[in-house]
């Protein structure tokens, strides 16, 4: 098991609502500080599971493009998907829907599967030499952001 990274909060919305904008991957930019959007590949137009895309990600100068493939799409509860580059499984992201009093309890989490010898070539990609620190930052932007949208 790799390093797992989890942020929670509670946002405003129906389970419905959140879901529709966390499984929408080329809406993603709208709330992601690194992630810019994604493109589902042919034969794929929504989140279901197996379905693959392309995730478009941006670091300053630093871009670069990944695989996914949804791995769960329970509307209202959870969508995750593991992410890959040249065929190589190196994250899993995921997202828990809990429904509250007054909207919903988000947990975004994502577990990072690289081995010792790929981080200097991550680090290369992307410019993130912290991918932990990073992910915990980008991650809580990316719930707050999600919030923002959602309880206007």
């Amino acid at each position: 098991m790799g390093n797992v990274i989890e942020v929670i909060r509670d946002i405003g919305a129906s389970a419905d609502q959140i879901y529709a904008a966390i499984s929408d991957v080329a809406r993603m930019g709208e709330w992601s500080e690194e992630c810019c959007g994604g493109k589902w590949h042919e034969g794929f137009d929504g989140p279901v599971v197996g379905a693959t895309f392309d995730g478009f990600n941006r670091n300053g100068e630093f871009e670069w493009t990944t695989q996914g493939k949804v791995i769960a799409a329970e509307p209202g509860r959870a969508f995750a998907f593991e992410c890959s580059m040249m065929d190589f499984h190196y994250s899993t992201w995921g997202y828990r829907i809990e429904p509250t009093e007054s909207g919903c309890t988000v947990t975004e989490w994502s577990e990072d599967l690289r081995p010792e010898s790929v981080l200097e070539f991550s680090a290369q990609v992307s410019g993130i030499d912290d991918r932990t620190a990073r992910n915990r930052e980008t991650m809580s932007l990316t719930l707050e952001r999600l919030a923002g949208a959602l309880e206007h």
